[in-house]
C-alpha cells in the first residue's frame, strides 16, 4: 500500500492536478474544503484509458490546516495503480474528480452521534478517514468546549492476518489517545504467526461476529461498513433486520 498525492488549485468538482508522490498533498480554496468530507478521488491519467478510483485515508482537517490529502493505493495490475507505483513522479500531472455517498459530515448544531466501523481488508481506507475525522472533532471539543460534540467510536477490522491489517499503528494511536471515546477490535481470519505484544489486547481470532455489531444497535448509533461485497450485504441485511434506519447505515463495496 502507497499514498499518493495531489496539489491542486480551486479544486470543486473535477479539475487537473499535480501528483506528488510518495506523500500525498492537495492544495485548494476554501470553497472547496467540504467536498472533502467525501472519502474518494477518481484519476484521470494522461495515457491510461482506465480511470482510477482511490480512497482518502486522511482527515478533512489535515487538507483544512495543511492543504494535504492522503490516498491509499493498493498495488495492483490495474492500470491506475501501476502508473501511481511505476510511473508517478513528483509534478506528474492528473485530472481528479471527487464524489461519492460514503462521508460523516456533522455540523456543530447535529445531535451527538455514536459510530460503529466495520471493515474488511482494503475497506479500512474511507473508515480511517472517518475515524480521524471524529477524533479531530473530539480534540475540537475538548480543546475549545465547541464545534460538533463526538459520541463514541467501535471499530471492528477483519484482515487475514496481523500484516495484512493496515494502519494499524494510526488506529492504536487515536485508540489510545481517546481510550474512553475509541474503541477497536482486530480480527485476523488465517494468523500463522505469532502475534505481537502490543497488538495481542486489540486482537481477535476469527471473523466479526453478527452479536458484536448488535450490542451496538441504539438509536444515536450511525453504521459504516467498507469491505468485499458479500461481508457489507452481510452486515448491512444484519442491520436491516435489527430495525436499524436505513439512513443509519451506509456501505461501500470494494471489487
Amino acid at each position: 500500500m502507497a499514498c499518493a498525492a495531489v496539489l491542486v488549485p480551486g479544486l470543486l468538482r473535477s479539475s487537473s492536478g499535480t501528483i506528488c508522490s510518495p506523500a500525498a498533498s492537495l492544495k485548494l480554496t476554501s470553497t472547496a474544503l467540504r467536498h472533502f468530507t467525501l472519502t474518494r478521488v477518481d484519476f484521470f491519467i494522461p495515457g491510461v484509458s482506465v480511470v482510477g478510483g482511490f480512497s482518502i485515508c486522511s482527515s478533512p482537517r489535515l487538507l483544512e490546516e495543511e492543504r494535504m490529502i492522503e490516498l491509499a493505493v493498493k498495488y495492483t495490475n490495474h492500470p491506475p495503480a501501476l502508473w501511481i507505483h511505476n510511473q508517478c513522479t513528483l509534478d506528474s500531472e492528473v485530472a481528479v474528480r471527487v464524489g461519492g455517498e460514503f462521508f460523516f459530515d456533522p455540523q456543530p448544531a447535529d445531535a451527538p452521534r455514536n459510530l460503529v466501523l466495520i471493515a474488511g481488508g482494503v475497506g479500512i481506507n474511507p473508515l480511517l478517514s472517518i475515524l480521524r475525522h471524529a477524533a479531530d472533532l473530539h480534540r475540537e471539543w475538548a480543546d475549545k468546549g465547541g464545534g460538533y460534540e463526538m459520541g463514541t467510536i467501535k471499530l471492528f477490522y477483519s484482515a487475514q492476518n496481523t500484516s495484512e491489517l493496515l494502519f494499524k499503528k494510526n488506529i492504536l494511536d487515536l485508540v489510545n489517545e481517546f481510550p474512553e471515546k475509541i474503541v477497536c477490535r482486530l480480527h485476523v481470519t488465517k494468523q500463522t504467526t505469532q502475534i505481537s505484544a502490543e497488538l495481542k489486547p486489540y486482537i481477535t481470532e476469527g471473523r466479526i461476529t453478527e452479536k458484536e455489531i448488535s450490542d451496538h444497535v441504539s438509536k444515536e448509533t450511525l453504521f459504516y461498513i467498507c469491505g468485499p461485497p458479500p461481508m457489507t450485504d452481510f452486515f448491512s441485511k444484519q442491520l436491516e433486520n435489527s430495525r436499524v434506519p436505513p439512513e443509519h447505515i451506509c456501505f461501500e463495496k470494494w471489487w
